[in-house]
């Protein structure tokens, strides 16, 4: 007998089981992958949808592709028919994509019999980091003024059709990279996920039927959505409104403001990015569907328990983005780093925003940076081109009952680092020096984590680029706690150290250096030593501020 609806038990179940799909899918991806950006840092995500092209589970990869992964499947869906044996491949950033090294493959998943044929039952996709497609510099994260610098840009395309590859796609790809091997190796990876993906899926269908698997999708998306609704609710009516800043573009403009407010609207939630500058000349600007993505990654943060990522936590959401700011930039704009600094500056401001309506849940701002760095040249021992790539974390700001976590990414990536013997074994590199940069988190009641030191030393003759942020300004404290200390980029040759820019393009020889010290995360409350003692002594009342009293909202720029 059919079901109509699902109980909270059976409802947990198949959450777990379209979950485990994904984190399969993942798996598959890690371990039949070839460049090190994937089997080690996996910097990747999978993600399954339903029919409709509405995402339904998430796997827990990559914060920024939450919001992002959905758009790009919805580009593919409208652009193509997609039939049996299909995959359709993009990374344009101006068609759902983040930035260009991100490209994204979907494919349908169809069913067997008369029903299952005339349209796909759902769909599954991955998207995974290139370390090289193209573009000015090795590693695709060039100081680029239009995206036409950043590498080669694919709009919706077929790359398999009826289960065979369409030489003419993959041959135009491959034909864009400096490393082509590499990034066969990785492609074939996606398809594996993705054929992994579809067979889990026909496999659910098998045992529990697609009506129930239907049903299952459709009331957890609704589920999300009863849980965002209950987290809208807790926030006190009112405009709560912020401002932060990046550094600068990498041209000599800035500081760079970011506004953002939260406003609550009965059951609805209204984001509003007025008020943010506007697109910039270089490559720090972001597409919607980055700016969804942090919005995205906030909310589920916040919810206060484990909430299924899909399309239901956005449906009581409002998003105002200005077209042509750096929110939500206009084409031709160069992106590559608006998906990985101006996003986490995104995060900043819309926790700094709820910090007022919500003071017992905010921590304090973290590194701020994921702190690129992109290495390429030619390895004359191995007789190949080479392209590594590496996001280098920081330290998480404190939160109201935490000290803050040190040397680790923070909000809207979760990649790992690459060991040191993977790097030193596939690349002419090798690291002098990894540490922790201890004393670099800001000083509080709870302290900020503390940031990483890292030293790589050129052994071949390379081109490096360093994409970062928070090296101006600091990551802020919260409640009375201190910012943490702000980044600090230096190079070691035979003329000596000398720091250097954030956002800069450099060519090493043998022996060079590149060093980084990266962010540490804010403090959360006053240090007990700075604590006035009139407020320390025992049952002293706290100020109205510190037992989360109403404040007038207004903005703190």
């Amino acid at each position: 007998m059919r079901k109509h609806a699902l109980d909270s038990v059976d409802l947990e179940l198949y959450r777990n089981r379209l979950s485990a799909v994904a984190e399969e899918m993942g798996a598959v991806l890690q371990h039949t992958g070839l460049s090190p950006n994937i089997t080690a840092r996996r910097d990747f995500s999978c993600a399954v949808f339903d029919a409709d092209g509405g995402m339904v589970t998430h796997a827990a990869h990559i914060p920024v592709h939450l919001g992002s992964t959905p758009l790009s499947v919805r580009a593919a869906i409208d652009a193509l028919d997609m039939g049996p044996g299909d995959v359709v491949m993009l990374n344009d950033p101006f068609a759902g994509g983040t930035h260009l090294p991100d490209v994204t493959v979907v494919a349908p998943v169809y069913l067997s019999g008369p029903s299952g044929r005339s349209r796909p039952f759902a769909y599954v996709a991955d998207r995974a980091h290139h370390a090289d497609i193209g573009g000015a510099s090795p590693g695709s994260m060039p100081l680029a003024t239009e995206i036409y610098q950043e590498g080669f840009r694919a709009p919706p395309v077929h790359l398999v059709r009826r289960g065979a590859i369409v030489p003419e796609t993959r041959s135009l790809f491959l034909a864009n990279t400096r490393v082509p091997d590499e990034r066969t190796g990785d492609l074939e990876a996606q398809l594996s996920a993705l054929r992994a993906g579809q067979k889990r899926m026909i496999d659910l269908v098998a045992r529990h039927g697609a009506f129930e698997i239907t049903l299952a999708m459709r009331e957890l998306q609704a589920y999300s959505a009863r849980m965002v609704r209950r987290f809208i609710r807790t926030i006190p009516r009112g405009k709560w409104l912020a401002t932060d800043f990046l550094d600068d573009d990498g041209f000599g403009h800035g500081p760079i403001p970011i506004r953002a407010s939260w406003r609550r609207l009965n059951d609805l939630l209204e984001v509003d990015f007025a008020g943010t500058a506007a697109q910039v000349r270089g490559p720090l600007n972001t597409n919607l569907a980055v700016t969804t993505s942090a919005v995205f990654y906030v909310i589920a943060s916040l919810v206060g328990r484990e909430i299924p990522a899909n399309r239901g936590m956005m449906d009581p959401v409002r998003i105002r983005a200005p077209l042509g700011s750096i929110v939500n930039c206009r084409f031709p704009a160069a992106v590559a780093g608006g998906n990985v600094e101006t996003s986490q500056r995104i995060v900043d401001v819309l926790l700094r925003a709820l910090a007022r309506a919500l003071p017992e849940r905010i921590p304090a701002a973290s590194c701020g940076s994921m702190t690129n760095i992109a290495l390429g040249g030619y390895d004359s021992a191995r007789g190949r081109h080479f392209a590594y790539y590496e996001t280098v974390g920081g330290g998480a700001g404190a939160g109201p009952r935490r000290e803050g976590a040190s040397a680790l990414q923070t909000h809207m990536t979760n990649t790992l680092n690459t060991p040191i013997e993977v790097l030193e074994a596939y690349y002419p590199l090798r690291v002098t020096r990894y540490a922790i940069r201890r004393g670099s988190g800001g000083i509080g009641l709870h302290r900020g984590g503390d940031g990483i030191d890292r030293e790589i030393e050129a052994v071949a003759k390379l081109e490096a680029t360093l994409l970062a942020d928070r090296r101006i300004g600091s990551p802020t404290g919260i409640a009375g706690g201190e910012s943490g200390a702000p980044g600090l980029d230096t190079t070691t040759s035979r003329r000596g150290s000398e720091r250097i820019p954030s956002k800069v393009r450099l060519e090493l020889e043998p022996g060079d250096r590149i060093r980084v010290r990266t962010p540490g995360g804010g403090g959360w409350g006053r240090s007990r030593a700075a604590t006035p003692k009139k407020v320390r002594r025992r049952g002293a009342r706290p100020s109205r501020a510190r037992r989360g009293g109403a404040r007038s909202p207004k903005d703190d720029a």
